[in-house]
């Protein structure tokens, strides 16, 4: 909803905004708009005024100056305010609105609140030219501007594959660049545990590493012999939280569980059902090592080197499963202020709980009717653990099998049934469906690099709305947002993940930004264009399909 200010500013601009909207080159695309005549030149040594809580933008905005253009501004300086930076109300039911004024004398950002601020820097930021010249020149516009979700999100998937402080940082810049807001930092997997804990320095010294992993689409055409490691020390973790804190982007965390749990498994083997019980290795798709320590170490648990789903979880008829779990969480939350703990839940097969005499009396004595009910009973204990400690839990729409846990936020991705489900019962949901947020999915039919598979064209992006027409308007309410996910069981380097990120996150951004009555595909694409152009001018990678596909 927009304040009245806002909603007057845009009424009045609004007769103007229809015929200029294609030379406002700003995404996601503004509430309203209007060019103006002239241009601003911001030149050596302007200056940027600024006040309490608008420091951080400010002092981004310079960095971006000096950075790119090599014009150094002064931030709060005794010369002329050529840039003014300032709060002036916070009444907007979503943080984040803003005001960009630019003509031939002056440049202003008013927002709302501190989001608002930043992200009028933003558009601001967008305007400058894509190249690096003499003078820095700002066209004349008028932008009155809001959110549509408070939670525009993004995923990175570091457990297949990990990538380093820096990498992750520039993916924080990507998302920030789109006035994204929340960073889904997928942690641990079977592959990969990537955070260090110190009660249990083995997560780590074991869980981080494996031996290879399988050549070719899963299930494999053999095994690359490669060893690969890699982890957050806490004191990076930190680092990277803070990164992302002065770009108003929180950071999410997840811990797999009950499921996805096999690098925790092989280096504190008690967490599983059978500790005793080999890791099935398919011969032909693992390792020499591994196959190596299993036959002559005596190892029976590994970090798993090939995709897909495993039978071996985290034992739930233990109580020292949920205690190592909560002692791992007692280092996980200080770490991040975010109101939010994913805690994952998803694709937990339920083999060796039907197999596990403790999972079976734990049911029993629970007076659980079925192994779908133990889930919902591990999730429903860490989250009365999660709340006791001040944060709420958000899982996969697998968290709804046997009953949802009374404070938990529903991530659908398999559809949108699970978020229509929990919308009907009154939880928070983000929308993040495989057939419009996955980015791990193949940009199009002739794509010339591997992936998982599925197709994900920018224009499936750009099309979708959601909030489903299944739920009343009331019920809609509970839609809180929506996230593009990126899993990188094929992506190995960063530039890879820059691919199938770029250009489809900028298509994203509008569905997260732009009220559906505002987005036009036609008005998109001619900004799109300009996308690829600030692409090249950053030296971004990128997918160039689209710019193939519409090359006349």
């Amino acid at each position: 909803m927009m304040t009245s200010r806002l909603f007057a500013i845009a009424v009045s601009f609004f007769l103007l905004a229809s015929a200029t909207a294609q030379e406002i080159l700003i995404t996601p695309k503004p509430v309203s708009g209007v060019a103006g005549k002239g241009m601003f030149v911001i030149k050596q040594n302007a200056g940027i005024k600024t006040a309490a809580g608008s420091m951080k933008s400010a002092t981004f905005l310079k960095d971006y100056l000096s950075k790119m253009y090599g014009v150094s501004t002064n931030v709060n300086g005794k010369g002329k305010a050529d840039i003014e930076l300032k709060i002036a109300a916070k009444n907007n039911a979503i943080k984040g609105a803003y005001h960009l004024s630019v003509t031939g004398k002056h440049i202003s950002v008013i927002g709302d609140d501190e989001e608002g601020v930043f992200y009028g820097v933003q558009s601001l930021i967008q305007l400058l030219p894509v190249q690096k010249t003499g003078t820095v020149s700002v066209p004349a516009v008028e932008v009155a501007d809001a959110p549509r979700f408070a939670y525009r999100g993004a995923h990175l998937d570091v457990g297949r594959h990990f990538f380093d402080v820096d990498f992750v940082k520039k993916y924080i810049d990507l998302l920030a660049m789109y006035k994204l807001n929340v960073f889904h930092w997928h942690l641990t997997e079977d592959q990969g545990w990537r955070i260090e804990i110190k009660k249990y320095p083995e997560l780590t010294q074991i869980g981080s590493k494996r031996n290879g992993e399988i050549t070719g689409h899963y299930p494999g055409q053999g095994n690359d012999n490669k060893p690969s490691s890699g982890y957050y020390t806490q004191e990076q973790v930190k680092d990277i939280v803070a990164y992302a804190a002065a770009r108003y982007i929180t950071v999410i965390p997840e811990i797999e569980m009950p499921g996805h749990g096999s690098a925790a498994i092989a280096a504190y083997p008690s967490l599983s059902c059978f500790p005793k019980r080999v890791t099935p290795l398919p011969i032909n798709m693992v390792s020499m090592e591994s196959v190596k320590q299993a036959q002559k170490e005596n190892r029976v648990k590994f970090v798993q080197e090939t995709w897909g789903v495993f039978d071996d979880v985290f034992c739930a008829g233990k109580d020292s499963t949920f205690i190592f779990l909560q002692n791992v969480l007692d280092e996980i939350i200080p770490l991040f202020p975010a109101k939010y703990i994913h805690i994952g839940g998803d694709e937990c097969p339920k083999t060796n709980w039907k197999q596990c005499p403790l999972c079976q009396k734990r049911m029993k004595e629970n007076s659980l009717k079925d192994e779908h009910a133990l889930q919902s009973y591990f999730i429903g204990r860490m989250e009365k653990y999660i709340n006791s400690k001040g944060k709420s839990i958000i899982g996969w729409d697998e968290i709804l099998e046997g009953g949802l846990a009374p404070n938990a936020t529903v991530m659908s991705w398999r559809g949108e049934q699970g978020g229509i489900e929990a919308a009907k019962q009154h939880h928070d949901v983000v929308m993040t469906p495989g057939s419009n947020c996955y980015f791990d999915h193949s940009n199009s039919k002739n794509e010339d690099s591997l992936t998982i598979g599925g197709l994900l064209p920018i224009e499936t992006v750009y099309s979708y709305n959601p909030v489903p027409a299944a739920l009343s308007a009331e019920e809609g309410k509970y839609i809180i947002g929506v996230q593009a996910n990126l899993w990188t069981e094929y992506m190995s380097n960063p530039a890879k993940v820059e691919y199938m990120l770029l250009p489809r996150l900028s298509a994203m951004s509008e569905v997260q930004w732009t009220a559906p009555e505002n987005k036009s595909w036609a008005d998109f694409q001619p900004r799109l264009l300009h996308e690829f152009k600030k692409y090249d001018w950053m030296g971004l990678n990128y997918c160039p399909v689209y710019l193939k596909e519409n090359k006349n």
